[in-house]
């Protein structure tokens, strides 16, 4: 079904056209990503939608539309939310004007004035009333739906106010109120900025499951792959919309900038031929009809269109790295009697790719300050090498005046830079390479948006030509384009790089190596990067499950042994008093004399071990068949895994065939 009809959507200011004549449709069931460069107007056009503003065209004036088929709810996350100082989550979550929300509201409130106030009736009839209602308008779901998702996103008390918390506690309140408020369009800003690796896959989870349509910015690619079914890129101002998910649009926006490649290049040949034409003189251009003379002035204008696409482009010469880099000896390091970093020791080759996970707050950001030698530990020595340059790709942007303009900014670390081929390169240079055009480049940090500055900020740290990056969430508030050229910078830096990340995919693309921070400030590595982390957590689970399987089988085979050998022992064995003998203490007595299992001492024995090796089999042939499932397409390891798994359930036949035989045998 139709929701909403955005025609004409159109933002500008001052000089600069963000975007004009956005066009295109979203219905139930559209999971619609946004992407482009920062700077370009995602945050911009996912407001004016919300907001139902069409903006109006920077030349005719004309206003855009935003035409709602019938009544549209929708439920808007910006990167900075709103909040009451004063309101509690749990009245955060359930702020809004509609019926529902005032009857939670009311009911919560009056929950909290039983609690001050048991003995008093008035309350007390209130409270009725109120769960009377909750019951007809079936709430009692809602809200302990919004309690459950306050609680898988670390938010557990509810009646805390909203002042209290941090930003990006403050966001995940928010995102948790958007999720759970009932809307026909949930319209999300950077939704992942800040959550842990967990947590954002929970999130895509929920919204896989979303009935409504989703319209959403995120910089988070195996996010994007596997929620969105669109993309809507927003590329020099215009929008192109794609029927695909981020890695079918990435086939297909290559197929739209081969098609313009072509047109682009039989407009130049056409210009060239009208600009000789033009450049005969004006006796020609008298002799010629006047229509030509015009065409000649749009061809000209469109052909220099077409030549200014906006490529983002990556230069720099790291400094020379000698070999000692970084080393970690025996660190630890506490605050407020919590131990964040235990005993951790590791030495950073200068090849070095290394990618740091963990929940929120378990000290990942200690680590890189640690390193960084902005933090000394409690405990424990760091050697840095003195060739070492760090380069610190912080959390927060590092800006001392941000009423210093843009250029002087860069110049402050040096008006050239060398290339990696040699040459040197201006900072203004620089700047448009990293897309700021020279009207950009005078206007103050402040102006910028917080993706501009972003960008800015990891220029000015190449610039510094470091040969050891450190890159705290680096994928925070920048954008795809932006991400896929820093990997591809990355492929070819001659120097280390460490980086805190929760996105999948960056650290898949960059990381050799995964830290993962556990609790007590434990860092367990793995080889790889975080697909391969995954496969490894889940085979560590598998072995666990079944080692605890294992445990109990054999438990249970013991069990069955002393069963059995309690059945066969002689009548009055376990309760000879003492003094008396039984039939087994006479001569020519004892065992013997029992009915005889059939099964020599040896095969006894070997029973026992068939016993233990059939289980250890079992437990290796589900190990290989989990390794099959977690393999993907990498189809010469899964042709290995079959073999393997063939011939342990061959050799699993054979154990169970010897063991049905003896165990036959010991029951006759």
């Amino acid at each position: 079904m139709l929701l909403l009809s955005i025609e004409n959507l159109a933002h500008s200011y001052g000089e600069r056209t963000l975007f004009k004549n956005v066009n295109f449709n979203i219905e139930t069931g559209d999971k619609i990503g946004l992407i482009g460069i920062n700077g370009t107007g995602k945050s911009t056009l996912l407001r004016h939608i919300a907001e139902m503003d069409g903006g109006r065209d920077p030349e005719t004036g004309e206003p855009g539309k935003i035409i709602p088929n019938g009544t549209c709810v929708i439920e808007y996350l910006p990167q900075d939310p709103p909040f009451e100082p004063d309101a509690t989550v749990i009245e955060q979550i359930f702020r809004g004007d509609s019926p529902m929300m005032k009857l939670l509201r009311s009911y919560e409130t009056v929950l909290d004035e039983t609690a001050l106030h048991p003995d008093d009736a008035a309350v007390q009839r209130t409270l009725l009333e109120l769960q009377q209602q909750m019951d007809q308008n079936f709430a009692w779901q809602l809200e302990s739906e919004a309690k459950a998702v306050l609680n898988r996103l670390g938010i557990t008390d509810f009646n805390q106010k909203m002042k209290t918390l941090s930003g990006g506690q403050r966001k995940r309140v928010a995102l948790a109120g958007v999720l759970v408020r009932p809307s026909d369009l949930l319209i999300l800003d950077e939704p992942t900025n800040h959550m842990d690796n967990e947590t954002v896959a929970w999130l895509e989870g929920q919204l896989q499951k979303r009935k409504g349509a989703l319209l959403m910015v995120t910089h988070d690619r195996y996010f994007f792959d596997r929620v969105i079914n669109r993309t809507l890129e927003l590329d020099n101002g215009t929008a192109y919309l794609y029927t695909a998910n981020y890695s079918g649009f990435l086939q297909k926006r290559a197929e739209r900038r081969e098609l313009e490649s072509a047109a682009a290049r039989k407009l130049q040949n056409i210009y060239r031929r009208e600009l000789a034409w033009i450049s005969r003189g004006a006796e020609a251009r008298r002799t010629k009809k006047k229509d030509r003379v015009e065409r000649f002035a749009e061809i000209e204008a469109a052909a220099k269109e077409k030549v200014n696409r906006q490529e983002l482009e990556i230069t720099s010469a790291a400094t020379r790295l000698g070999k000692t880099v970084v080393e970690l000896e025996h660190v630890s390091c506490f605050y407020d009697g919590i131990e964040y970093i235990h005993d951790f020791s590791y030495i950073l080759l200068r090849d070095d790719r290394v990618g740091i996970i963990g929940p929120n707050g378990v000290g990942k950001t200690t680590l890189m300050d640690i390193i960084a030698g902005r933090l000394q530990p409690d405990s424990g020595t760091v050697t840095i090498g003195q060739t070492v340059k760090i380069g610190y790709f912080s959390q927060h942007s590092e800006f001392p005046d941000t009423r210093e303009r843009v250029l002087e900014y860069i110049r402050d670390a040096g008006n050239y830079v060398l290339a990696a081929d040699g040459t040197y390169i201006s900072a203004a240079m620089m700047l448009e390479r990293f897309l700021f055009p020279p009207e950009l480049q005078w206007v103050p940090i402040s102006k910028l948006s917080g993706g501009e500055q972003r960008r800015l900020y990891l220029l000015r740290i190449l610039m510094e030509a470091p040969n050891v990056l450190l890159l705290d969430e680096p994928t925070n508030d920048l954008d795809i384009p932006t991400l896929s050229v820093l990997e591809e910078y990355l492929d070819t830096f001659a120097g280390a790089v460490i980086a805190v990340s929760h996105d999948r995919y960056f650290l898949d693309r960059f990381a050799r190596r995964i830290f993962a921070v556990e609790a007590g400030g434990v860092l367990r590595q793995y080889p790889g990067g975080y697909s391969d982390y995954e496969r490894s957590r889940q085979l560590e689970a598998l072995e666990q499950e079944e080692m605890k399987g294992f445990g109990e089988t054999l438990q249970k085979t013991s069990l069955n042994k002393k069963k059995t050998a309690e059945k066969n022992r002689p009548a009055g064995s376990g309760d000879d008093v003492k003094g008396e003998r039984s039939e087994a203490d006479e001569p020519g007595k004892g065992i013997s004399g029992n009915k005889s299992s059939g099964l020599t001492f040896s095969e006894k024995v070997e029973l026992e071990k068939l016993e233990e090796a059939i289980a250890g089999k079992e437990a290796e042939s589900k190990m290989i068949a989990r390794e099959i499932s977690l393999a993907g397409n990498d189809y010469e390891k899964i042709a290995q895994l079959s073999d393997d798994l063939n011939r342990v359930e061959k050799e699993l036949e054979a154990l169970t065939e010897r063991w049905l035989e003896l165990s036959e045998r010991d029951a006759g």
